[in-house]
This record gives C-alpha cells, sequence and structure tokens, in this order.
C-alpha cells in the first residue's frame, strides 16, 4: 500500500503540474454550472407557477427536479472528461520511455495499477468535491433532504471509478493517449447503454444486459438508498477492470 502510494503521489503531481487537469476541471464546471442554473432555474419557473395554484395543493421537491437531474448530467460529463485524465496513466510512461523501467522496477504489479487508479480517482474526486458549490447554494437557499444528496455523491464516486477502471485498463492497451482515451470513452458508453438491449431481448438476456447496465445501479444512490448489491456491482466492477490491467501489464512484462 505504501508503494502504491509512493505511485499515486508522483502520479498527481503530473496532474497537478500540468494544464491537463486545470483545463479539464473548468470545462467541467462550465459544463456542469450552466446545466444547474438552467435546472434550477426551471425549478424557479415551476414554483412561480405552483404558487398561482395554492387552492390544487401542487408540490415540488427539490431533490427531485433539481439535484437528482444535475446528479445524472454530471455522469454525463464525467463520461466525457474522465477518458481526457486517464488516457496518460499507462500511455504516457510508453511515449515517454519510462515504462520499461517502471515495470522492472521491484514494485508489484498490483501497486503499480493501484497506485495509478487512486492517482486519478483522487483527481476525480477533488472535481466532484469542487461542484458540489450547487448544493452548498441550495442548501442556503432551500431546504432539500441530505440523505439522498449523501447517498448520491456515494454513488458518483462509485460510477466514476468504473469510468476510471475502465480508462486505466484502456491506457494500458496502447502508447497513443487519443486511441487510450477513445477506448476508454467507448468501453465507459457502451456499459452505459448495454441495458437499452434489455428490451428486445429475452427475459433471462434482458434481466443481465439491465443488471450490466452502469446507469441501472445509480438511481437507488439518488433516491436515498444504498443496496449493497448496487454496491457489490460497482466494486465488482472496478476491480474486474484492474483485474484485466494487470493481464494486460503481466503479459507485456514477459515480451
Amino acid at each position: 500500500m505504501r508503494n502504491a502510494w509512493v505511485i499515486a503521489k508522483r502520479d498527481m503531481g503530473s496532474y497537478f503540474n500540468s494544464p491537463v487537469f486545470y483545463v479539464v476541471t473548468t470545462v467541467f464546471l462550465i459544463i456542469y454550472s450552466f446545466i444547474f442554473f438552467n435546472i434550477l432555474n426551471f425549478f424557479s419557473f415551476q414554483s412561480v407557477q405552483a404558487g398561482q395554484f395554492q387552492g390544487m395543493n401542487v408540490g415540488l421537491n427539490l431533490n427531485e427536479m433539481v439535484i437528482e437531474p444535475s446528479f445524472h448530467n454530471m455522469l454525463v460529463i464525467l463520461l466525457l472528461m474522465i477518458p481526457v485524465l486517464t488516457m496518460r496513466s499507462f500511455a504516457d510512461e510508453k511515449k515517454g520511455k519510462t515504462y520499461t523501467l517502471l515495470l522492472s522496477s521491484p514494485l508489484h504489479l498490483k501497486e503499480i495499477i493501484f497506485g495509478k487508479f487512486l492517482a486519478c480517482i483522487t483527481v476525480v474526486f477533488l472535481m466532484i468535491l469542487l461542484s458540489s458549490y450547487s448544493v452548498g447554494f441550495l442548501l442556503i437557499l432551500g431546504q432539500p433532504e441530505i440523505g439522498p444528496i449523501v447517498t448520491g455523491y456515494l454513488g458518483i464516486l462509485l460510477m466514476a471509478g468504473c469510468y476510471v477502471g475502465m480508462g486505466v485498463f484502456a491506457s494500458s492497451l496502447t502508447d497513443n493517449q487519443i486511441i487510450a482515451a477513445v477506448i476508454a470513452f467507448g468501453f465507459s458508453l457502451f456499459m452505459w447503454i448495454i441495458g437499452w438491449a434489455s428490451q428486445a431481448a429475452g427475459a433471462g438476456l434482458g434481466e443481465v444486459l439491465q443488471y450490466l447496465s452502469l446507469i441501472d445501479h445509480i438511481e437507488r444512490f439518488l433516491k436515498g438508498i444504498i443496496d449493497t448489491s448496487d454496491v457489490v456491482y460497482y466494486l465488482s466492477f472496478i476491480f474486474f477492470f484492474l483485474f484485466l490491467t494487470h493481464r494486460v501489464l503481466d503479459s507485456q512484462r514477459w515480451r
């Protein structure tokens, strides 16, 4: 674990010493803020209209109408942004001729892989943390339920971990960062939409496809429910792609 943290600190230093983190974070916050304030503006408009029908007992829920759609959109933005962060994990090492030195070091492959993953997920966590100003804004102006917010952020972080796991795996396959980003995006998008095929598949296969879909497991988190099956799914998904990364690196180590 100590060696993994050394790798993670080295990679985080490379992120913070290059424009990549700042550009990606800025773009992420701009897009998220634009969407969030448009959703909030629509909610305000609906609230004004609801106020005109007081006798009809119209109620608007801040969590359902603002926070949930904002979190859904954040996951879409992260789907686009995270491959740009993870593409350099191993591809940059290969390009910089430090890949062979890294593999020949006395570090275990699992320490190298976990260190790379830890660096990326920490950077993503900082991005998500910076975006939490939106929830703070709502807590000042309104009274949203705290439970679904906390579980929602937990679900977002777990799903982001899946994006990172796929991105690290994609980066281990090539020495071209652009190709790594495209592969990671393709994997992530496919695992997002795979559940759509469940409607056309048979009952048994449809259930399997629905279960494999990343987005299917986030809904309960956004409702304030922590289901252990969803947590196990996300963690298993992450470990599966880290295991594939280990197999790829192990095969390349002995070439």
